[in-house]
């Protein structure tokens, strides 16, 4: 788990981050957007333990990146916007360096580079010179250096600049993955379909600023979904009958259809249809219903200039 809490931090000219908070949970990827400037790279970096925070916490796994910032490297995986890879040595050779410098024992070294290469797709490269790689298999070595060491939490700055479009949907494929396992992600991007795949809520800031005041989630609130009710034809009653359910919030409604928000649960979901069908509603559609990161985005950056 990830928990920052009222970050700040200044340049000489400019503040970076003024009072950012948010929490990322195992198995979360969390988009990190905002224009070029808004403080995302800076907010990576103190995550990592790579910078301290003027003022405010970083925890990885309850470790604090200031007292601690030796123990959260060894819980955190970091890939920046520019990385390097040794073109002289084997993959296996990149990822035992990468083990060793990251804590990993002589005694386990051997078996977190084995499991590591699977994981990025490259156990069948071990032998290779990173010089000899593609674009997109260097991007997956250097991914397989920063999780080598089974870290609990993984920074991805911009990780798919440059790649084409297999090699995107291979690492949207990897990230999933690594989701699965219970790994705390966050990804930084510039293109927010890139993120669309495998990112189910975005921090965005601007200014240094978090816009909402923390991750915003696409399909609804955390533990809640959005579904979108339609009827073969315009009903008054259901209008009347929706803002009476109790644990159920209406965010359009008209004769004919509504969008609505609730718990995250099969059964909430059932038990809403069952009353819509017992109240007489001839109900044609009722299906969630999940914004686009880029509908999320500009809804907020529209509430922003207001």
């Amino acid at each position: 788990m990830i928990e920052a809490e009222a970050l700040v931090y200044d340049y000489p000219s400019k503040r970076a981050l003024d009072g950012v908070s948010f929490t990322v949970r195992p198995g979360d990827v969390l988009a990190l957007v905002g224009p070029n400037g808004a403080g995302k790279t800076t907010l990576l970096r103190l995550l990592a333990a790579l910078d301290r925070p003027f003022s405010g916490r970083v925890r990885v796994d309850g470790r604090d990146a200031v007292l601690e910032p030796r123990r959260v490297h060894e819980r955190i995986g970091y890939l920046p916007d520019f990385f390097g890879l040794y073109d002289d040595l084997t993959v296996a050779r990149c990822l035992t360096y990468a083990a060793r410098a990251r804590g990993v024992s002589a005694h386990h070294v051997r078996a977190a580079v084995e499991k590591a290469a699977v994981r990025v797709g490259l156990a069948d490269r071990l032998g290779a010179r990173a010089s000899e790689l593609s674009r997109g298999l260097r991007q997956r070595l250097a991914i397989g250096q920063a999780i080598v060491h089974e870290p609990s939490a993984l920074l991805l700055d911009e990780p798919a600049a440059g790649l084409d479009p297999e090699a995107r949907a291979s690492l949207s494929d990897l990230i999933l993955a690594l989701a699965a396992e219970k790994m705390a992600i966050i990804v930084s991007s510039h293109i927010l379909a890139e993120l669309e795949d495998y990112c189910s809520a975005m921090l965005i800031l601007r200014d240094g600023k978090l816009v909402r005041g923390g991750p915003i989630h696409a399909g609804g609130g955390p533990g809640m979904t959005r579904l979108r009710i339609g009827l073969t034809a315009a009903d008054p009653r259901l209008a009347q009958l929706l803002p009476t359910m109790p644990e159920l919030q209406v965010l359009e409604l008209g004769d004919g259809g509504a969008l609505v928000e609730l718990r995250a649960d099969p059964e909430a979901a059932a038990d809403l249809l069952a009353a819509l069908v017992g109240a007489g509603l001839r109900v044609t559609t009722f299906a969630p219903e999940r914004q686009s990161l880029e509908q999320v985005y500009l809804g907020a950056a529209r509430e922003v200039a207001r």
